[in-house]
């Protein structure tokens, strides 16, 4: 997802540790295979000593954990499932301990099994993975057996050299050190990273694929990340650094693979699609193959060579298991697992020992919930009481009182509560004439990455809005920006919700308390935004006249597609955005006086 990536700042440790590595998504931890005689009758036990001709290897595979190592609070916790008499049921799910529980539970009665991850396993992370640079979450998917990731945008919030550093191990260069007399590992399964290369090498960054081996099995992995990552992750993150074409890049390297006598082979794409229902156990094949399924990974599978036999995706959070026409007509299978950890997806490939290769039309796939009524994984659950010790003097710190949860990332409207919330925090903390005279505020959604909850996450007590929990919502220690655009500007900036590279995907600015418009999405284009409707505290908007807005350093940098918000000049920064943030909460809430979920009202939407 699209979301607020923050600079790694050395001097504030606490607000700038949350970006993280985004895109650790990379459970590659085991393929589960059977080895059933499917073939020539020569199996174990007929006398011959022949290995059967397949054999079948479990893929087991998850996208877009941003650290999220405790299960997700509210809404953003929950998956949904359709019932059979057609109405939707949320399950709560997710949590490493869980993860771990369900990942080997599979892969009983598997001996060839392999797990893999599409990225953005790190970054956007909550407090107990953020503040300590995502070295929390690198250990725990150690202990998951994860096999191998490709990058997503998320790794890159903090640089190349902090996405090595996750990848080789060593301690932090500024921070050092979190554990006295422990060494940072790093991960011990490979990031690939085929589609970036160093601009003044050409170089790849990081290995392009891998070989998964096991007794004269070979399946190989090759790991690409969006092209489009540099539009939606800070310049400091992708400096020096060049993202290429997804599909010519897997095309590039699959012919390597086939080269050296490689024929299985799973592209893991950091992208994704929409399946036209939200519940994971949706068929995305009806009426058809695939035509439950629009967005980007639909065309990039529609190219991807006939040799790669399998898609693991992610980035749009969304679950679904769909077979896509390859350029030959065959179907391929094409799976997402949701986000942050709440299912996992379970393929059987059946590899053809005399051929190499994957017997196509064997592919069988299933989405499962990492449900919470399961027992929990020991270990993991050791490694989270470590990082909470450690993180605890600064996450239970209260900041605010609610006295509702106010949904944000788990709300799919176009204008969320806490979207209205941090973009109020914004405008309150830089009006003053001194703080830059802001007027108005933009929130990108993607920078959202939690609910605030009521009920408690700890000892606090219901209602407690904590650091941790703030921090949770905001991860990415964003500064905050106010500059000038003209109303013409800020005119184009609101069509650039809904048109160019946000069109099919719309992207809806949170705004701040006296913008209002309609939003008609029975229109096309940048017509869905009604420019007569707009209007700044009643007043409709001047093209000519000139406005101080106010927004992060992801968006002022022309972020997420909004190239009319990178056009304005008399920068002033601010405070950052986790601070304006909690600072509103402060004066704004007591435990007498919550402060309740605010009405959603500025955004008109005609469906």
């Amino acid at each position: 997802m699209s979301a607020t990536p923050q600079k790694n700042r050395a001097t504030r440790r606490v607000l700038a540790a949350a970006a993280g590595l985004a895109t650790v998504g990379a459970l590659v931890a085991a393929m589960p295979a059977g080895a059933h005689d499917r073939g020539d009758g020569h199996g174990p036990g007929h006398g011959h000593g022949h290995k059967p001709r397949t054999v079948d290897v479990q893929l087991l595979s998850f996208n877009d954990l941003h650290g999220n190592l405790e299960p997700p609070a509210g809404s953003a916790g929950n998956v949904s499932e359709t019932q059979p008499d057609g109405t939707v049921k949320a399950i709560p799910a997710g949590g490493v301990e869980y993860l771990a529980t369900s990942l080997r539970t599979a892969r009983k009665g598997n001996p060839y099994s392999v797990t893999a991850a599409g990225g953005d396993m790190v970054g956007a992370s909550p407090l107990l993975s953020g503040l300590f640079h995502d070295e929390p979450t690198i250990e725990a998917l150690n202990g998951l057996d994860l096999d191998v990731t490709a990058v997503g945008n998320h790794e890159f919030d903090e640089g190349a050299a902090e996405l090595a550093r996750l990848q080789n191990g060593g301690c932090h260069p500024v921070e050092g050190c979190y554990e006295k007399g422990k060494k940072f590992k790093g991960a011990d399964f490979p990031y690939l990273a085929a589609n970036v290369t160093k601009e003044k090498t050409g170089r790849p960054l990081l290995k392009p694929y891998t070989v998964w081996k096991k007794n004269g099995v070979k399946i190989g992995f090759i790991g690409v990340t969006l092209e489009g990552t540099p539009d939606i992750v800070t310049a400091n993150g992708v400096k020096g650094l060049k993202f290429h074409d997804e599909v010519e890049t897997i095309n590039k390297y699959a012919r390597e693979l086939d080269r050296k006598g490689v024929k299985s082979i799973v592209a893991l794409i950091h992208e994704g699609g929409a399946p036209a229902s939200t519940s994971y156990n949706y068929d995305c094949d009806s009426p058809g193959a695939g035509d439950g399924i629009s967005g980007p990974i639909v065309d990039i599978a529609k190219g991807i060579t006939p040799k790669v036999d399998a898609l693991v995706t992610g980035h749009t959070h969304q679950a679904y298991v769909c077979t896509v026409p390859d350029p030959s007509g065959q179907p391929r299978m094409v799976t997402s697992a949701s986000s942050f950890g709440k299912l996992y997806t379970d393929t059987t490939l059946t590899y053809d020992r005399r051929t190499k290769d994957i017997v196509r039309t064997s592919v069988k796939s299933a989405n499962h919930v990492v449900t919470r009524d399961q027992a929990k994984a020991t270990d993991m659950t050791r490694l989270i009481d470590r990082w909470n010790k450690l993180a605890a003097p600064i996450a239970s710190k209260p900041q605010g009182w609610i006295s509702a949860d106010i949904n944000g990332r788990g709300s799919t409207a176009p204008e969320k509560p806490l979207g209205n919330v941090i973009a109020d925090a914004q405008l309150e903390g830089l009006a003053p004439a001194d703080k830059g005279g802001a007027e108005v505020a933009f929130m990108n959604p993607g920078g959202i990455r939690a609910d605030l909850v009521h009920k408690a996450s700890g000892s606090e007590g219901d209602g407690v809005v904590t650091y941790g929990e703030a921090f949770t919502v905001q991860p990415f220690t964003n500064m905050m920006n106010v500059v000038d655009l003209t109303g013409a500007q800020l005119v184009t900036a609101l069509q650039q919700q809904v048109s160019g590279s946000n069109e099919a995907s719309p992207k809806i600015l949170q705004v701040s308390k006296g913008l209002t418009y309609t939003l008609d999405l029975t229109k096309s284009g940048a017509d869905r935004v009604v420019a007569d409707t707009i209007k700044l505290n009643g007043e409709a908007i001047d093209p000519a006249r000139t406005y101080r807005v106010a927004m992060n350093e992801f968006l002022a940098g022309g972020g997420d597609g909004f190239a009319a918000l990178g056009e304005g000049t008399n920068k002033l920064v601010g405070a950052s955005d986790l601070d304006l943030f909690n600072a509103y909460l402060a004066a704004h809430s007591t435990a007498a006086a919550p402060l309740a979920p605010p009405a959603t009202d500025r955004i008109t939407v005609i469906q």
